[in-house]
């Protein structure tokens, strides 16, 4: 589905789950090591939606999301919460783009 490295941490919620991972956005080169110190990291978040035990790499068994452009978030508490909440409001029907209403007809 997405990076495999990357720290996907699960929500329930309303008989889905919600799967989430909190990125670093531009991370600091390890060659500048004194430049690393001064950085200030952003981050951003990638996402899925499915039902629980799918396989998300299987075409129809998830709803991807993502941050939108440039957003970035000034910790990965707050690129958590907001990738949650993102997840939230598409199992909800409220996202104005993305619902899961094909995983629920799809019967997958």
């Amino acid at each position: 589905m997405a990076d495999e490295t990357a720290n996907w941490q699960t929500v329930q919620y309303e008989g889905f789950e919600i799967h989430v991972s909190p990125v670093e956005k531009d991370p600091p080169d390890p060659a500048r090591a004194a430049d690393a110190a001064a950085h200030k990291s952003r981050y951003t978040y990638l996402g899925y939606v499915c039902h629980p035990g799918a396989n998300p790499h299987l075409p129809g068994h998830a709803v991807p999301f993502h941050a939108d452009g440039e957003e970035s978030f000034a910790s990965l508490d707050d690129a958590l919460y907001e990738a949650v909440h993102v997840g939230r409001s598409i199992v909800d029907g409220t996202h104005p783009d993305l619902t899961v209403l094909p995983l629920v007809t799809g019967g997958v």
